[in-house]
């Protein structure tokens, strides 16, 4: 796997291994950017079941009113 090297607030860093109870700052990173996309995808799923159900509810025709 490629890896990325980039530069993070120290603060930032010591705060999510505190909450994540992690103590290396790779894996507390690591940990946090799972968690997003884990979070992204769980979302989406939502997201798709609530707009496929509408969209079934529309496309069932209509009961004549009168």
């Amino acid at each position: 796997m490629a890896k990325v090297n980039i530069s993070l607030d120290a603060e930032l860093v010591v705060e999510v291994m505190v909450l994540a109870g992690i103590g290396s700052p790779q894996d507390a990173v690591e940990a946090i950017v799972r968690d997003y996309i884990a979070r992204g995808h769980r979302t989406e799923a939502r997201t798709e079941l609530k707009d496929r159900t509408l969209r079934e509810a529309d496309a069932k025709p209509q009961e004549s009113q009168g």
